[in-house]
């Protein structure tokens, strides 16, 4: 007997001003047996008269466009009708800024194309841009919310600065975390919440080059700790947040008491670079014990098999629960794998993760 089920296709509308971009995304789109494509629009106004008509799973946005920029149209999108977007735009100079922007009003993933060669470029990142539709098409977006006015470094922040200064020779805890899509927001609201004394802090989140930089710089507007994009031989201090350049892997190292950051170059891990399964290895060999672990949201399962590596070393590991994540893919697979020690939703991690760096002070004491 004929099997009659057809798999569910995510529908895609494609918004670009360029017709030989949506020429090329249309192809590239359609060619994935899990996509298709509901319609393509040279400019929002299009594309709003196209969602009157039908309601697509996923949308792919240009940020620079005429009549109304990505940007402008992303925030009314989610604040009226959420869907997700995967933005696919130019990420040079400034525009590395209008793409932290489009994360902060909900976008789910960016994808970096040149300014010059993009029909190209889009023909050879066609599983890149078909894996960022897919992952967004499970993401789970919620209307757009007021943002309450980013908080102003105190001068306890500075006097930590001093005082961590003093404490990096003796640091012995360090918490490392993994995260892709979604991560942007989880990252956000993982780290507000630290203490200006808080143990030193590695993370790879997936990422293009070019805009880890900014991102760093603007989580340091916000947080009562550092944070900034993690340069080689950078020291793992109290009250600092490093970041994995965009396309470099990140490892930590130990030198005595000192924890510390290498960057380098190499193939893709789990099809990343910067890998959090790299990250984690090393965390694993150099940290062990004195080491907590968390893996947030995203897509796929880099992470999974070195967090375990880092659990079995005697490290504390915690993945996001699927009720938070805005997709639960690396943490699921980290879960599957018995990699984590306990699950927790976003809001708690922070918590969990200073009351476990704490507890190893008391249990080394």
């Amino acid at each position: 007997m004929k099997d009659t089920r057809a798999a569910k296709k995510y529908k895609v509308l494609i918004i670009d001003d360029s017709a030989v971009v949506r020429k090329a995304l249309s192809a590239i789109i359609s060619s994935d047996p899990e996509l298709s494509v509901m319609a393509t629009a040279a400019d929002p106004f299009i594309a709003a008269d196209k969602i009157r008509e039908e309601v697509p799973d996923v949308i792919t946005l240009d940020v620079e466009m005429p009549r109304m920029d990505g940007i402008t149209f992303l925030q009314k999108i989610m604040s009226q009708h959420p869907i997700p977007v995967v933005i696919i735009s130019s990420l040079a100079g400034s525009g590395s800024e209008t793409a932290l922007k489009a994360l902060e009003l909900g976008a789910v993933e960016i994808i970096e194309k040149p300014t010059l060669g993009t029909r190209q470029f889009i023909e050879e990142a066609e599983v890149l841009i078909c894996d960022a539709v897919k992952a967004a098409a499970q993401a789970r977006v919620r209307p757009l919310r007021p943002v309450a006015a980013a908080p102003k470094l105190t001068a306890d922040a500075v006097i930590s600065k001093r005082a961590t200064k003093a404490m990096a020779q003796t640091t012995e805890k360090v918490v490392l975390v993994g995260a892709s899509t979604g991560g942007t927001e989880a990252l956000r609201v993982l780290l507000r919440d630290m203490p200006p004394d808080s143990p030193g802090i590695v993370i790879v989140q997936h990422m293009p080059e070019k805009f880890t930089t900014s991102f760093a710089a603007h989580l340091d507007e916000e947080c009562g700790i550092t944070v900034k994009e993690a340069e080689d031989n950078d020291t793992i201090i109290r009250g600092r947040a490093l970041i994995a350049p965009g396309n470099r892997h990140m490892l930590i190292k130990r030198s005595g008491a000192r924890y510390y950051v290498e960057i380098k170059d190499g193939p893709l891990v789990s099809r990343h670079r910067p890998s959090v399964d790299v990250l984690f290895r090393s965390g694993a060999e150099y940290a062990g014990k004195n080491a907590v672990a968390a893996i947030l949201t995203g897509m796929g399962d880099d992470g999974a098999k070195g967090m375990l590596e880092m659990k079995e070393s005697g490290a504390y590991t915690i993945a996001q629960d699927e009720g938070s994540c805005v997709v639960f893919g690396m943490p699921k697979e980290a879960i599957k794998l018995g990699a984590a020690n306990e699950v927790l939703p976003l809001k708690d991690i922070t918590r969990k993760v200073l009351d476990r760096c704490r507890t190893r002070v008391l249990e080394k004491s």
